[in-house]
């Protein structure tokens, strides 16, 4: 029986080899081929820090520790705003009991440690903006009021720190930076009109040029 060869093309992890194969009899099988392994790709958003798990990482248990948290912060007695020292302590409380369950201290947090005041009467109390609807600054005394202002100071520099060693979330760290501490991306555009002023003509040059439309206009009529 004669005997034929045929090349027999093989492909063995992505590498095309051709190997000479010996067989008999006059049909010929096609030879089958492996296709090339298919590359792993990222999936869709990468490492986007919005979709997907990429913008959050809720483990077991964390609802509870933020909620007894919270919780904790509601229940404090209420201290005398007015009185210096009770309002250091107060803060310095906060940061060390924020610290002690190892979680990041927030602007509200420091709002509701302080006789649960909202969000919004502590910002206005560190800008000197009125509270309120009453149209008058804060009735604080201005000792309290610099002692919360430090501790607004820190908080600025901590989220300062975590979004340069990339211990925050980017979108978050950039709705934060806006809202509690007032910075702003946007682009400015300053307009100057070109109208001339009266004081820019000379009192001659204005006298000559009504003279001679003057001049016009009766050659005109005539």
């Amino acid at each position: 029986m004669e005997k034929k060869t045929v090349l027999d093309k093989k492909t063995v992890e992505g590498v095309e080899k051709t190997a000479d194969t010996t067989v008999t009899g006059e049909a010929l099988e096609p030879v089958k081929t492996r296709k090339p392994a298919k590359r792993k790709c990222k999936p869709r958003g990468g490492n986007s820090p919005v979709i997907g798990m990429n913008g959050y990482n809720l483990e077991d248990g964390d609802n509870a520790k933020y909620l007894r948290n919270s919780m904790h912060l509601m229940n404090l007695p209420d201290i005398d705003l007015h009185d210096v020292e009770q309002v250091e302590q107060r803060l310095n409380d906060y940061f060390d009991f924020m610290a002690s369950s190892d979680m990041k201290p927030t602007v509200s947090g420091i709002a509701l440690a302080l006789n649960g005041m909202s969000r919004r009467t502590l910002i206005a109390i560190v800008n000197d903006y009125a509270t309120g609807g009453s149209g008058y600054k804060t009735a604080l005394p201005q000792e309290v009021a610099l002692v919360i202002k430090k501790a607004y100071r820190i908080m600025e520099v901590l989220w300062e720190n975590y979004s340069q060693n990339g211990k925050i979330n980017p979108v978050m760290g950039i709705f934060l930076g806006k809202n509690n501490y007032g910075y702003q991306d946007k682009t400015e555009y300053v307009v100057t009109p070109n109208v001339q002023q009266d004081n820019d003509y000379d009192p001659d040059s204005i006298r000559q040029r009504y003279l001679i439309d003057s001049t016009d206009s009766d050659e005109e009529n005539d």
